[in-house]
């Protein structure tokens, strides 16, 4: 069995997700809860909550996933400091995800959840058309962190700008996702861009792509799990 511990701090939720996985297939335990400024109380519970419900102690899981960013700069600093003290009492791997990778997979599972509500035909793989999706945070100061997707595969990089820019990148039918579109929603209307409300980044689904990563190798030695702070990295682009 392969056990991947998750956490996601980087927005107004918090939230803990417990991953197993074995020769019959996946299961998820996890906490999400929408309290700004509760972080440092609620992680390590949830964390406990879901190791608990599993019967499983921290030294028996494979890795700690954690939600890098981009996002608030606390929260941030959060994640990595639980995700990397937990590692390191366990002597275990850490694996760094993206925020705006886990709220592109939960655009497509809003997507395949929707026809699979409202359609009794099955359509095979290799004719689903290709999915567009726009995954942006607020980033505050009138800006957004954003990534635009095709299905699951970044396109060019994850960047920062004003909320506008991200319609030169939607084509028919994109799916937007994340708090960047909440905020600027006036603004940002479009009608063939699909608009999935409310939705955050989810310890779930740091799980699920922290699987992956830990399938390629891609976990880190507990002292080099770092968070992803884009704004210093436009700078260090720009000379500032």
């Amino acid at each position: 069995m392969t056990a991947i511990l998750a956490l996601e701090t980087s927005t107004e939720a918090c939230s803990a997700a417990l991953l197993l996985e074995d020769q019959d297939g996946q299961n998820i335990i996890s906490r999400f809860e929408r309290a700004p400024r509760a972080h440092t109380k609620l992680i390590l519970p949830m964390l406990e909550d879901v190791l608990q419900e599993a019967s499983l102690k921290l030294k028996q899981i494979d890795a700690l996933a954690f939600g890098r960013g981009p996002g608030a700069f606390t929260g941030l600093r959060i994640a990595a400091g639980v995700a990397q003290g937990l590692a390191l009492s366990v002597d275990k791997p850490v694996i760094p995800v993206s925020t705006l990778a886990a709220l592109a997979l939960q655009a497509i599972e809003h997507k395949n959840k929707r026809y699979n509500d409202n359609s009794e035909q099955h359509i095979p793989e290799q004719h689903i058309p290709e999915q567009h999706i726009i995954a942006a945070l607020d980033a505050r100061m009138g800006e957004v962190y954003w990534g635009h997707y095709i299905d699951q595969a970044l396109q060019g990089e994850e960047r920062i700008s004003k909320p506008r820019n991200m319609l030169d990148k939607a084509a028919q039918n994109t799916l937007a996702i994340g708090s960047g579109w909440d905020a600027y929603r006036d603004e940002l209307t479009r009608d063939d861009v699909l608009l999935i409300e409310n939705e955050l980044p989810s310890a779930a689904s740091i799980a699920q792509l922290a699987l992956d990563l830990y399938r390629q190798g891609e976990s880190v030695d507990a002292a080099f799990a770092q968070p992803v702070y884009i704004r210093d990295k436009v700078a260090e682009k720009s000379g500032k």
